[in-house]
């Protein structure tokens, strides 16, 4: 919906993604073939010091309904059935993975103009519950999250959040952990025509008194290049350049360097995306 409040879980997450997203130290290799009959392929390698791993994940849409079928290296089988609009404004999943028996569960999204609500319990004789809901607007959204483990009748997470969102910036301030970690992120959107960005991400634990940051930028350089830049207190420092080689396809270059850690070489990742 348009002017619904974004879901708790897309609370912070502008600035997440522009921090983390496509960053990846390891050399990774998909290939997504999309046929005219709503029948996808993406086939996906990833090798991570000495060890491959991969997948094969097929795509399945038809009206409102998308079935995602996944197999990977170790020969587990994960389907989900996703049926939109099986009420107004509701969309409903369910997934399960073989040959885990008790993996089944069952997810709820309900979109309101004033409100989104998710909700997902597990399929078996002691569940994980789990819901969120957020109120507001598009521009200002309030929201918590709570999980309860059925089996040892106790929670698993209890988080709040608030977020603000401008055409130009966004801001969001995160009670998570149980409340033991106040997080606070904002991003700004300095030059829409060169797509310079810049973010910020400040974690505070209120057990250890501990603090820490991590800002970053992206840049378009042009149409189809992309360099993105971060810097942690920790005092790593990471790069990331991204072209569009071809329509869809594109190859990501990243680096990360610890300046603490002088000895160490600097860690580096391939990833080639390729849509034909």
């Amino acid at each position: 919906m348009g002017s619904s409040p974004a879901l708790f879980s897309d609370i912070g997450k502008k600035a997440k993604d522009l921090l983390t997203k496509d960053y990846n130290f390891n050399q990774k290799f998909s290939l997504s073939v999309v046929g005219a009959t709503g029948l996808g392929l993406t086939a996906t390698g990833l090798k991570r010091d000495q060890i491959f791993i991969g997948d094969i994940n097929t795509l399945y849409k038809s009206g409102n309904t998308l079935v995602d079928v996944k197999v990977d290296t170790y020969s587990n089988v994960t389907t989900k059935v996703t049926v939109t609009d099986v009420l107004p404004r509701t969309k409903a999943a369910f997934s399960f993975r073989i040959p885990d028996n008790k993996s089944g569960k069952l997810d709820v999204q309900y979109l309101h103009p004033h409100a989104a609500i998710d909700s997902s319990i597990g399929l078996n004789p002691n569940p994980l519950l789990e819901l969120s809901a957020a109120i507001g607007s598009k521009e200002l959204s309030l929201g918590g999250e709570v999980g309860f483990d059925t089996a040892s009748a106790s929670f698993t997470k209890y988080n709040a959040g608030i977020s603000l969102n401008k055409p130009d910036f966004s801001a969001a301030l995160l009670l998570a952990d149980k409340g033991q970690t106040l997080k606070a992120s904002y991003i700004h959107y300095v030059d829409s025509v060169n797509g310079t960005t810049v973010a910020a991400e400040l974690t505070h634990r209120f057990s250890s008194y501990q603090n820490n940051f991590t800002i970053g930028s992206s840049h378009s350089v042009d149409p189809f290049t992309v360099v993105k830049t971060r810097f942690s207190d920790e005092g790593k420092v990471a790069m990331l350049c991204q072209r569009e080689w071809r329509p869809k396809s594109l190859v990501t270059f990243s680096a990360e360097y610890d300046s603490k850690a002088i000895s160490a070489a600097p860690k580096l990742g391939l990833a080639l995306a390729l849509k034909p």
